[in-house]
């Protein structure tokens, strides 16, 4: 059984974004753009200060790998909400283009489930500088207005990130973690011999559950 003496400072960071979630929106809710808009920032830099931990004590782990990716996905959601919220013209006159974004990253989430059982965690190089993108243009937006230009190289970078991450699946048997992209998994033992992975994920498995 697992207990908070198993969680290292990394994953603590990954919990803030994930409770700091319903907080955002309920500044959203009350219409402080402000605050909302400092404290996506909080929840963006614990973002970065959780994987440089994780690298600089060397705990990372495929457990914190998910949790990381948890939080990612709320601070995303959450975002893209108050954009919508507090710039819902610019949003509507774009939406055709983000449709063209959000259909494939749909797509790959439904055969990640499909596979796997839950969400990837590749956290490749190019999803790193995609997830960068989205919160520079979100953050520019709320606190000054948005950039078009930089819109267009997030949606553009966001659909090559996706395109990878289908690809990964289908490379991998099993799930992994921390696959830096695509040059990565072709040497990849896990990838090539998925049949020996088995044993090393059951081996995993039980070393992760106390």
């Amino acid at each position: 059984m697992l207990t908070f003496r198993n969680y290292n400072i990394a994953d603590w960071f990954s919990f803030y974004r994930i409770a700091a979630a319903p907080f955002l929106l309920l500044l959203i809710w009350l219409d402080a753009r402000v605050l909302f808009s400092w404290f996506l920032l909080v929840s963006y830099s614990t973002d970065a200060i959780d994987g440089f931990l994780a690298r600089k004590l060397k705990i990372t782990s495929p457990r914190g790998s998910q949790l990381d990716s948890f939080g990612d996905q709320f601070t995303l959601i959450v975002g893209i909400v108050g954009l919508y919220y507090f710039e819902t013209e610019f949003i509507k006159s774009y939406l055709a283009v983000i449709g063209i974004a959000f259909v494939p990253y749909l797509i790959q989430m439904f055969i990640a489930y499909f596979k796997y059982g839950k969400a990837t965690a590749f956290h490749t190089y190019l999803a790193k500088g995609s997830a960068v993108v989205q919160s520079v243009f979100i953050l520019h937006a709320l606190f000054f207005a948005p950039n078009t230009n930089l819109f267009y190289f997030m949606i553009a970078l966001g659909i090559l990130e996706t395109i990878e991450e289908i690809i990964l699946i289908f490379m991998y048997d099993y799930w992994v973690s921390d696959v830096k992209g695509i040059y990565m998994a072709l040497s990849d033992k896990r990838a090539t011999r998925p049949h020996k992975f088995k044993k090393f994920e059951g081996k995993k498995k039980n070393e992760d559950i106390e």
